[in-house]
């Protein structure tokens, strides 16, 4: 039998090049003929960058900047027709409007005919700009190559999916290359009616399509779970992407470039003061050159109460901290460089990250930011974003620059947040099954005050008393610990948490009994977190409730650090990769309404939230509607409650909480 669910990588085919299928269709009703009774339809577009944008690097990737040449199209293996809209060469559809419209309906719009494209976000950016929202069934093949293995553990990532990588790889095609067929010019300056042209452009779409084949069978045989994540969570999500990532986000850049200002002027300060306490040391960018090291640990002397992964002294902002708690006890004349180096190293680093990294993304045809959003950027399934990357925003009750009021609503419009509440919570209690997590969810109770009951041994109306003496500090160990309790807490790690996290000096004895009390406050707790690590052992894997699998081959290692990360992941994958799932499967619902409210638009998500612009007159009527689609039951076993909490305001850091 197959240990811990081996399962073969997709495998080659081995094919032989057939582009006789192929040809360009310039007549409507030929178009027509083509598609008629089509169950399943492959298409792909071909892009190049309008006039102002055409010595511009990529402009034919965007839809601000580019429109869309031609489209492919396959019904089936080896055939394909190529439409061209706008050649500045040879002959064009000579009705470029009627034909879109007649692809709307008969195929974009259309919820009986499956739509394949690989990388389908592209494909649904420019048809957005279009003003068309491609529905559902769709299937992004780019989406399904990043869930099959490549090798007996290992998914495809995101650089492993191209489809000029995949075809040599699983078909033993090369296929023609953009370079060699364009040869230096755009897509619109090669002939619809050349045979290279319409070979290029319509072996995308036949290959897209035989992907498709290929891949569900391997799904259908191996990991059939896998292919519902990418017919049902998947695709439609790239979709959905693809209207983010069109939208944008509206950057107050005069005001970001007053404070890039002001944090030059602090940085100069503060550069001033620190070489009046230590003299020419050179502290470069952050305070972490080996120069200021060795005048911490060589010249001044202090404790090494850090080190690295490589044993060598650590400077890392968590062994300043202890520094400067040290130096408070025993070389109190020290204390203020300390403070004045962590703030360094906070302005530069708001500086670099916030400052400089978002102002180098505005885009010089929408004056918005358009990040990249990466559906299956993590291995839990969350998004994650970079060119710049905006998951990593400072936090609502940490952001002294106020980088979030610097993203602006457009004129007219709210910037309006529907964010999950507790979603992983939810999730978890509805894994664990605890009485005790379950009834306090299920009657809108308050989780945090539930654990604060739960470690202090106190009733939960007390546990819940703003005026009690204790609240806030015992709130905020029980907050600490709800969000780490899943994950496997342990004493240190607690005590290190609230440490850097809330600034809370907590003995280890005191963790370790408010760790004990959890577990024997919530008792399923425990026993689902030994279950789970127990199957992940056996399986090697461990996976989402949908079935989104993560191999784990380190959990059999006889290395304690490799084996422990490894049940962390095992516990973690099922919550968080689920409720990934949930708010990507709320994204597939908002797809399947936005034609009837076309003013509604998505811009961004973060971690377990959706953020949309909304004119300020409908902000009610668009937050009552996606509130609704966002709680709707995610799948059948999930019994409890969800709460999506909405937000809405005049930029992303001021906004009213309903």
């Amino acid at each position: 039998s197959m240990r811990g669910g081996e399962i073969p990588a997709c495998p080659a085919m081995g094919g032989q090049e057939d582009f006789m299928g192929y040809e360009c269709v310039t007549a409507l009703g030929k178009i027509k003929e083509y598609l008629a009774g089509a169950a399943v339809v492959a298409f792909d577009f071909e892009t190049s960058p309008l006039e102002g944008y055409r010595a511009e690097e990529r402009a034919a990737l965007d839809a601000h900047k580019a429109e869309i040449t031609g489209v492919s199209f396959s019904v089936s293996e080896g055939s394909g027709i190529y439409v061209p809209f706008r050649h500045r060469a040879g002959r064009n559809t000579d009705k470029p409007e009627a034909v879109m419209e007649y692809l709307q309906a008969a195929l974009f719009g259309n919820i009986k005919v499956i739509k394949i494209a690989h990388n389908l976000s592209f494909e649904s950016m420019f048809l957005y700009a279009l003003g068309v929202v491609v529905q559902a069934p769709v299937y992004d093949t780019i989406a399904a190559a990043q869930l099959t293995l490549k090798s007996g553990t290992a998914f495809r990532g995101l650089s492993d999916s191209g489809l000029k990588t995949l075809v040599p790889l699983l078909f033993g095609v090369e296929l023609p290359d953009f370079r060699t067929v364009t040869d230096g010019r755009f897509f619109d300056e090669l002939s619809p009616q050349d045979g290279e042209t319409v070979r290029y452009a319509c072996a995308d779409s036949d290959y897209a399509l035989r992907l498709y084949h290929l891949f569900n069978s391997w799904f259908d045989r191996y990991l059939p779970r896998h292919r519902f994540l990418v017919e049902q969570v998947e695709s439609p999500t790239a979709v959905f992407c693809g209207i983010m990532c069109y939208n944008g986000l509206v950057l107050d850049q005069a005001a970001m470039e007053e404070r890039q200002r002001e944090a030059d002027g602090r940085i100069a300060e503060i550069r001033e003061e620190i070489a009046f306490l230590i003299g020419d040391v050179n502290i470069g960018a952050n305070a972490s050159t080996s120069a200021f090291k060795n005048y911490l640990y060589k010249d001044l002397g202090l404790p090494v109460l850090k080190t690295t992964a490589k044993y060598q002294e650590a400077a890392d902002d968590e062994a300043m901290i202890l520094l400067a708690d040290w130096c408070r006890e025993n070389r109190p004349e020290l204390t203020r460089l300390f403070e004045l180096v962590q703030e360094y190293r906070r302005i530069g680093k708001i500086r670099s990250t916030y400052l400089d990294g978002y102002l180098r993304h505005v885009n010089n045809a929408t004056g918005r930011i358009h990040p990249d959003l990466m559906p299956l950027g993590t291995e839990t399934g969350r998004f994650s974003a970079r060119n710049p990357n905006l998951q990593n925003m400072p936090q609502k009750g940490s952001d002294p620059v106020g980088i979030r009021r610097l993203f602006v609503a457009p004129p007219g419009c709210a910037v309006m947040e529907l964010d999950y509440s507790q979603v992983e919570l939810r999730v978890g209690a509805f894994y664990c099954r605890d009485g005790k997590m379950l009834e306090t969810y299920r009657g809108g109770g308050d989780i945090h005050a539930q654990t604060t009951s739960v470690i202090y041994h106190i009733p939960v109306e007390q546990a819940a008393d703003k005026n009690g003496a204790d609240y806030k500090e015992r709130r905020t160990i029980a907050k600490n610990c709800n969000f780490g309790v899943f994950y496997g807490l342990f004493p240190r790690g607690l005590q290190k948490t609230l440490k850097f996290k809330a600034g809370l000096d907590t003995p280890l004895s005191d963790c370790e009994n408010i760790i004990a009390n959890l577990k024997a406050g919530y008792p399923q707790l425990s026993r689902w977190q030994e279950a789970t690590k127990r199957q992940a052992a056996a399986r090697r894997y461990s996976e989402t409730w949908l079935g989104r699998r993560r191999y784990l081959p380190g959990i059999v290692s006889e290395d304690w650090g490799k084996k422990s990360f490894a049940e962390r992941c095992a516990m973690n994958t099922p919550i968080q990769g689920t409720a990934a799932d949930i708010i990507k499967l709320s994204m597939g619902r908002i797809v399947a309404v936005l034609p009837e409210y076309p003013w509604i638009q998505p811009v961004l998500t973060v971690h377990d939230s959706l953020v949309f612009y909304v004119p300020e007159e409908r902000v009610e009527e668009a937050g009552r509607l996606i509130k609704g689609l966002m709680e709707k039951q995610p799948f059948a076993e999930f019994d409890v409650p969800l709460v999506a909490e909405v937000a809405a305001g005049v930029n992303y850091g001021e906004m009213d909480e309903w």
